[in-house]
């Protein structure tokens, strides 16, 4: 009996070593990674840095050394466009980093993916008040979507957008990048309307409108900075191949009409362009597609033959 109790005590002597070993094995390998994440995570944030390009400021701005920055406090924007919900950030106030705003005219925020976001200065001096949020190596944002990225790490956001008038449009994420530039339509007249309209028209209204709302992603006759979504008017104009109505509920929710996983336009409800802004945009696309430019120059009219039948409330 003392001989199998010897043997019994050293049989659970050394299965319970097994269990220690595993499990502090797999301790030391849950710190691993822990450690490989988190040394991943500041790798990145040493990494991730903010080009400033203005007439009087060139900088090259680390996340960490603007999370350092004496004016950055935690902020909550009560609904945020892009989380679709309340979100808490540490964020620097826009203005304390970019000095002379008075100096020019328009500011373009350019993001990693593309999306381009123009807005005239005059804004950042609103009701509304642009911050830069900067999102810590320590304290990720969620994912945008399912295994995407956040938007990080750095992201304009409003506080008081709704009393500023502030657009989805112009709350860009993942920026790069922010600098001045002369207004779209200077810098690319092919997306102009004819010099014969006046700035009061409807076709010069919904070019602003076009701006504004579909700059970010579109061109015009191969005009723009933006290059996520298709030019609006080579080789077809929309209205060349949508049915009107079925065009304006593309506008106002993209996803009724067609979908797929990577469809990436969102809804244009009433409260972000109202329906005499749409019927605005809409008259200038039609508008548009007669004046198809391949080279900056003299458009070439390509007026088709229901062109001519649209009425300034946007319909045929």
């Amino acid at each position: 009996m003392n001989l199998n109790l010897k043997i019994a005590t050293t049989r659970a002597l050394r299965s319970g070593l097994r269990i220690i070993t595993r499990a502090t094995i797999s301790m030391q390998l849950i710190l691993i990674a822990s450690c490989l994440m988190l040394t991943s995570d500041l790798a990145r944030a040493e990494e991730a840095a903010l080009d400033i390009a203005l007439p009087d400021q060139n900088q090259h701005l680390a996340l960490v050394d603007l999370l350092r920055h004496p004016a950055v406090r935690t902020i909550t924007i009560p609904f945020d466009v892009s989380y679709k919900q309340s979100m808490h950030y540490r964020a620097l106030p826009l203005r304390a980093i970019l000095r002379d705003l008075h100096t020019f005219k328009t500011i373009q925020f350019k993001a990693k993916d593309g999306f381009v976001a123009t807005m005239p200065t005059q804004l950042l001096h609103g009701t509304a008040v642009p911050w830069l949020a900067l999102e810590p190596p320590n304290a990720r944002w969620p994912a945008l979507k399912p295994g995407g990225d956040s938007a990080g790490p750095f992201y304009l956001v409003w506080i008081g957008a709704e009393n500023g008038a502030i657009k989805p449009e112009q709350w860009p994420y993942q920026i790069k990048s922010i600098s001045a530039v002369q207004p779209l339509e200077q810098r690319y007249p092919q997306i102009v309307p004819d010099a014969n309209l006046t700035t009061e028209s409807a076709e010069y209204r919904g070019m602003q409108n076009y701006i504004q709302q579909c700059a970010s992603c579109h061109q015009i006759n191969h005009g723009g900075d933006a290059n996520i979504g298709p030019d609006l008017n080579l080789p077809l104009n929309p209205t060349e191949y949508f049915q009107a109505d079925y065009l304006r509920q593309y506008i106002r929710d993209p996803a009724s009409v067609r979908a797929w996983p990577q469809m990436r336009m969102p809804k244009f409800p009433p409260s972000v362009l109202d329906d005499t802004q749409l019927n605005e945009l809409l008259i200038y696309l039609h508008h548009m597609r007669t004046r198809k430019i391949t080279t900056v120059g003299t458009p070439t009219k390509t007026v088709s033959k229901d062109a001519k039948a649209m009425t300034k409330d946007g319909e045929k």
